[in-house]
This record gives C-alpha cells, sequence and structure tokens, in this order.
C-alpha cells in the first residue's frame, strides 16, 4: 500500500505507482521487445545506440508525463532494440537535477524501466577526478557513492512510499552489484585497458564545478570522482531490486591546489568523451554480452562490431 502524505504537505513531485506504470505501459505498448536491461548513457557511451539492431526510436517528448531533457544539444530519446543478444532500452541523454526537476522526477525513469520488466541497470558518467592517481581518460567503475544532495534530506524516495516499489527504508550497501564488478575487471584485462580503476563516486547538484576548498574537503572523506548525476538513480534502481553497473569517465582533473588551479573546459570534456567513445562502448559491449552467455541467450550476430 502507498502510504498518502501528511496534511499540508505537496504532492507536486510525487507520481503514484499507477501513473509510473501508465507511462510503462504506453511505452511497451509501442516497441516490440521487452528490454531486460535499461542503460542510462552518459558521456563516453554516445555511440552505443548505433550497436542496438532493430532499433526503435521514442522522443521523451512524446512519452506522455515523462520528463523532457532541456540542456541545449541533448537528444532526448529512448533507443530499444536488440543489443549483444539481450533486448535493452538506453537512454539518450539523462535528467539533472541542476535543470530544475526534484530528484523523483530525475530518477521517474528508473522505476518505470523497473515496470516495464527491467532487471539491470547500466549507467555511465562523466566526471572530475578526486584522486591525485587518477588521469583524464580513465575509467572508474563505481563501488560506492558519497550522495551529498540525499544527505541534505533531498533523496528520490522523499514523500509517500509505495512498497509495491520497494521498502520504506532500503539499504544502499551493495547499491553498486560487487559480482558485476569483478566481471568487468576481468573483461576490461581481456580488453588490455590499463586506466581502470575502481573507487567512490561522489554526487553534488551543479550546475556550478566544486571550488578548490570543496574538492580538497572531498578527497579529503575519501572522494575519487566527482558529478552531477547517477546517485540518485542507483538509489531508486536500489530501492526498485535491479542488479546495476555503473561506470565514470574521468573527463577533467578537481584542482586541490591553490597555485597550481585546473578549471573544466565543457568543450575538452567533449573531447576526452569523444576519444574514449570507443573503449566504453566496447566495455559496456562485452558487460551486456556476459549476462547474455549467462542467461544463455548470447548471439553473437548481436551488438558491437569492433
Amino acid at each position: 500500500m502507498a502510504e498518502k502524505y501528511p496534511t499540508g504537505k505537496s504532492e507536486e513531485n510525487h507520481i503514484p505507482y499507477e501513473a509510473v506504470k501508465a507511462i510503462a505501459d504506453n511505452i511497451l505498448s509501442r516497441i516490440q521487445v521487452k528490454p531486460v536491461i535499461g542503460i542510462i548513457c552518459g558521456s563516453g557511451l554516445g555511440s552505443l545506440t548505433e550497436a542496438i539492431t532493430n532499433a526503435q526510436n521514442i522522443e521523451y517528448k512524446d512519452i506522455p508525463g515523462f520528463p523532457v531533457s532541456t540542456v541545449a544539444g541533448h537528444v532526448g530519446r529512448l533507443v530499444v532494440g536488440m543489443l549483444e543478444g539481450l533486448p535493452v532500452l538506453a537512454m539518450q541523454e539523462r535528467f539533472h537535477y541542476y535543470e530544475g526537476y526534484s530528484l523523483i522526477k530525475c530518477a521517474r525513469p528508473v522505476r518505470v524501466m523497473k515496470l516495464m520488466g527491467i532487471e539491470y541497470l547500466m549507467v555511465t558518467n562523466a566526471a572530475s577526478g578526486i584522486n591525485p592517481a587518477y588521469k583524464v581518460g580513465d575509467i572508474m567503475l563505481i563501488r560506492d557513492h558519497i550522495n551529498f544532495v540525499g544527505i541534505s534530506g533531498n533523496s528520490p524516495l522523499r514523500g509517500p512510499n509505495d512498497e509495491r516499489f520497494g521498502p520504506r527504508f532500503p539499504p544502499m550497501t551493495d547499491a553498486y552489484d560487487p559480482a558485476l564488478i569483478t566481471r568487468a575487471l576481468g573483461i576490461a584485462e581481456e580488453m588490455g585497458i590499463q586506466d581502470v580503476k575502481v573507487g567512490t563516486y561522489c554526487f553534488l547538484g551543479g550546475p556550478n564545478q566544486e571550488s578548490i576548498a570543496e574538492c580538497k574537503m572531498l578527497h579529503t572523506i575519501g572522494v575519487d570522482a566527482v558529478g552531477m548525476s547517477t546517485a540518485h538513480e542507483v538509489v531508486t534502481a536500489q530501492h526498485c531490486g535491479l542488479k546495476v553497473f555503473a561506470f565514470s569517465l574521468i573527463t577533467s582533473k578537481a584542482s586541490l591546489d591553490y597555485e597550481k588551479k585546473e578549471y573544466a573546459n565543457r568543450a575538452e570534456v567533449v573531447a576526452v568523451g569523444k576519444s574514449r567513445e570507443s573503449t566504453c562502448r566496447e566495455l559496456m559491449c562485452r558487460m551486456i554480452k556476459s549476462i547474455a552467455a549467462e542467461r544463455g541467450t548470447s548471439d553473437p550476430s548481436c551488438g558491437c562490431s569492433m
């Protein structure tokens, strides 16, 4: 049963189970396959959708009740089809808190995925390296996160809980599936990738970049990379019972020194994403292929061609 808002609380950002199901049913009625894997494409994975066969594109604006990306240049669509032998749904561009959306609305697509029957959520993002050992172009498999926006009380699970989605107080232990991280490390070794890290991601609200003092604090508390997404999506996925795999592409270095300032440049971030796109794409494709093989549905005729 869904909890009700206490008297006087706003329901502006709440969407009931039935409304989420209506969005899921709308999408399912328009596609030819039932996806097993959901993918949120961040920087470094823009070309992944090109590997999806028998693809169907659905613009966000054409889905009733679905948010619409407001960032200039963002595509804003779902791509549904087959990848490495499994039916997938990929989001081309996500929704960010800094766009003015509530986190409940930003994470809404994850609940939609759950009600579509999706079992795995694969998430990527561009991040700034806090760990001094990280280099621009490194790939960091996310083992855990520090969710500053959530710690402050702003959670995508805030408000009434409907147990048809998940429990009132979901644990975040192993929110990033350890078995999938281990699998990804093996795949990265097979690919000969020398720069794969395993670390902790931090979600800040943005859209401004972090100050030097903030970066020094993040380094002190054990953050390896910082960005403006992902954690709220993973919190929602964990609440829904999805298995999560996520990685960050390090597209800039955080500045920890007042004498040696480093600035994140949007054009450079895009350029790094482009230069590492094929590697990120192959890593994700091989991960999906391994899941397909595990399920006994692998088809070598589908998916990435490297």
